[in-house]
């Protein structure tokens, strides 16, 4: 796995477009992510720019004592600030530059925490920055295969194929519990990996997750996390949450915020065709990686074997999180949300920005049969014309079409279509 780090990112042609079209280009998501690696690659063939990490304590000195100073001395050509959210005066300094110098590709900024919830960011950039969330490694990226298949399910105009599936179960077992974080796809199955994961969580809950802001309880952050990757994809229940791991209800909601902020979750929103009412439906949350939910489960593969419900939530979990990764690349603009009714439900619902609609059932079984397919078809009468595809992720090796608009695939289509 040493050239790991020589293979291409799905992002990378949206990033080299976004700098093309504003001065400044902010690319965040979670640490580890290989966010530095990225930008350092760029720096290497297609954007000559100077680099500066805030990771190096005299720079973030400077940077923090002086911030227009700082900006001011790195001179008019492209720059890339690596961490800069440990920096946040510096937002209006760049503003003030940009402002006197509109070119695109001034700024690659790059930062572990979410700019929408940075007020420094949103206020001072508004206008003046694209925004790009780099995920963890997908599983195409990883095997150096390109991926459309969310392109493919909305393309009406030719038959949705996919290629044979070459995974079979053990493989996709395997990949649920290792995950995408660079460094761990590296290492060995085992002691090595679940020692990077438990340095990983404990980094983030005892620094990065503080930084965001002051936090009472740090043993109450683990409990929470946990807590939330034994229910990846079912109903949010915070005041299950709460009771479970002795948080009140206000400072619940507030560190859940804060995990969100720090990438660590995400929490996918009820869909009704109404934003209104939408808002009011529970969100399902899943962990943003299948290898750190696994960790906090104690999931390897052997025991997802004997144990068919963790491996229902954690299958779910696993392909939400390829989608969202695959989503910051993709050609075709879409969010992602759930679908439930009281007597009917779909795992995932796939939207467009024309509000095409594309229904994800997930399912833990090698042999999908029609009846698998009764909350799609609901969906479909539900919605009408909005209906573009139904389908049906399993952890077979066929693909199969189930009726007008319907097919079973393999999971393993995510990344071979």
């Amino acid at each position: 796995m040493s050239a790991l780090t020589l293979l291409r990112r799905g992002s990378e042609r949206v990033l080299l477009d976004m700098l093309g079209e504003a001065p400044v280009t902010v690319v965040s998501g979670p640490r580890q992510a290989g966010k530095s690696t990225l930008v350092r690659e760029l720096i290497v063939d297609r954007h000559a720019a100077t680099y500066h990490t805030l990771d190096d304590i005299t720079l973030l000195g400077a940077a923090r004592s002086d911030p227009q100073g700082f900006v001011e001395g790195l001179g008019t050509g492209p720059v890339i600030i690596d961490e800069v959210q440990l920096a946040p005066d510096l937002f209006r300094a760049i503003k003030l530059s940009v402002d006197r110098d509109r070119r695109p590709g001034r700024f690659l900024l790059t930062g572990s925490s979410d700019p929408a919830l940075l007020p420094q960011m949103a206020d001072s950039l508004a206008g003046r920055m694209r925004a790009l969330t780099l995920w963890p490694l997908t599983q195409g990226e990883i095997g150096g295969i390109p991926e459309s298949f969310i392109d493919a399910v909305f393309d009406v105009d030719r038959p949705f194929k996919v290629l044979s599936a070459a995974s079979d179960r053990s493989d996709l077992l395997a990949r649920i519990v290792r995950g995408g974080f660079p460094e761990p796809v590296r290492l060995d199955v085992g002691a090595p990996r679940e020692r990077w994961m438990t340095d990983y969580l404990a980094r983030m809950v005892e620094r990065d997750v503080p930084r965001l802001s002051e936090i009472a309880d740090r043993l109450a952050m683990p409990r929470i996390l946990a807590v939330l990757a034994a229910r990846t994809m079912q109903l949010l229940n915070l005041s299950e949450v709460g009771r479970l791991t002795e948080t009140k209800r206000a400072t619940l909601d507030r560190y859940v915020a804060l995990l969100h902020a720090a990438y660590l979750i995400r929490l996918i929103p009820a869909w009704s065709g109404d934003v209104s009412r939408q808002m009011g439906k529970r969100p399902k949350p899943i962990i943003t990686d299948s290898g750190l939910a696994s960790h906090l489960v104690g999931a390897a593969p052997d025991k997802l074997k004997g144990d068919p419900r963790l491996l229902g939530s954690l299958l779910e979990g696993f392909v939400a999180t390829e989608l969202l990764r695959q989503s910051s690349f993709c050609a075709t603009p879409m969010r992602i949300s759930h679908f439930r009714t009281d007597i009917s439900e779909v795992d995932l619902v796939l939207e467009d920005a024309a509000g095409r609609l594309v229904g994800i059932e997930v399912k833990a079984t090698a042999t999908p049969i029609s009846g698998d397919f009764s909350g799609l078809r609901q969906f479909e009468r539900l919605v009408g014309d909005r209906f573009v595809r139904g389908v049906l992720l399993h952890t077979g090796t066929t693909s199969a079409p189930f009726g007008q608009g319907m097919w079973a695939l393999p999971v393993s289509a995510l990344w071979n279509s």
